[in-house]
């Protein structure tokens, strides 16, 4: 189930797509603390606050003897209303590959619609990163060798962090290695609320303020101070490579596209998992420098 299944549909319908999705892109989303608490003899450290509220929150799995470690910050999908940063789609498959090579993951969750629109969680993503950052060396890693990661609304999140640079500078975010964005199909919401036939959600999602539309836009936030990005898409989605080939047209070299031949949901739970997309996804990784 993709974004576009929502459209046209009751509000209970939408609600039982939505869950549907949620099965779908974060692989059916059963709590990943008990398989995982011990994986490769990682330590898990759940729930470490980066704010006020309840749902500030992130998991950080720690691999042994960590020293200098590069740290991946992974934001989960959902449509901006749903998702889990313990979803075993979202982590399972990502610490077992990346955990045993030195990495530190941290999973993040964020304030969800209604509570916090598209701007309020991306800098909810920013807030994160910035505790991360500061909390790298208690933890055995290297603040510079940050990769931020999302998948679906994850990575438009992560996107728009990484062009306004102003939500990230708010929050007191020092410069980051790179940033992965697995599938994302809103790099331009503008385009995407003007055309007709766009998915109704995100009218709930994105409102009526053409305003509100460019700035939650990465494609339309782009400036010159921008960190690499692999952007992550599915041929098998008519609106996933057309949108990050056009973002990386604009992006001016900073960002690539990589194609890959999974559904939406397969892109995120199976990253890490023995095979040429997960190979490279880490040749990405080595060209940031941090392994």
């Amino acid at each position: 189930m993709t974004d576009i299944g929502l459209l046209g549909c009751s509000f209970v319908k939408r609600a039982l797509l939505i869950l549907a999705m949620l099965t779908a892109s974060l692989a059916a989303p059963v709590y990943a603390q008990q398989p995982l608490d011990n994986l490769f003899g990682a330590r898990v450290e759940r729930d470490i606050a980066y704010g006020p509220m309840s749902e500030q929150r992130m998991d950080v799995y720690l691999p042994k003897n960590a020293r200098k470690s590069p740290i991946i910050l992974m934001v989960h999908g959902g449509a901006w209303t749903v998702g889990s940063k313990s979803a075993r789609g979202v982590v399972e498959n990502k610490v077992a590959h990346w955990l045993p090579k030195g990495f530190i993951f941290v999973s993040v969750e964020t304030r969800l619609m209604p509570a916090a629109d598209p701007l309020q969680q991306a800098a909810d993503v920013a807030a994160a990163m910035a505790v991360a950052q500061r909390r790298a060396g208690s933890w055995g890693g290297d603040p510079s060798k940050i990769v931020l990661m999302g998948h679906s609304a994850g990575a438009h999140l992560v996107a728009l962090v990484s062009t306004d640079r102003s939500i990230a500078e708010k929050a007191g975010v020092k410069q980051w290695a790179g940033t992965v964005a697995l599938d994302s199909a809103a790099y331009d919401v503008s385009a995407i609320m003007e055309r007709p036939g766009h998915p109704r959600f995100y009218d709930r999602v994105f409102g009526s303020d053409p305003r509100f539309w460019s700035k939650a836009s990465p494609a339309l936030q782009l400036n010159g101070n921008v960190p690499p990005m692999l952007l992550v898409c599915s041929s098998l989605r008519r609106d996933s490579c057309p949108q990050a080939d056009a973002f990386a047209g604009r992006a001016g070299g900073r960002a690539e596209v990589l194609k890959v031949a999974l559904r939406h949901g397969a892109i995120n739970s199976t990253l890490g998992l023995a095979g040429t997309y997960t190979h490279r996804v880490d040749a990405f990784l080595d060209s940031l420098g941090v392994r």
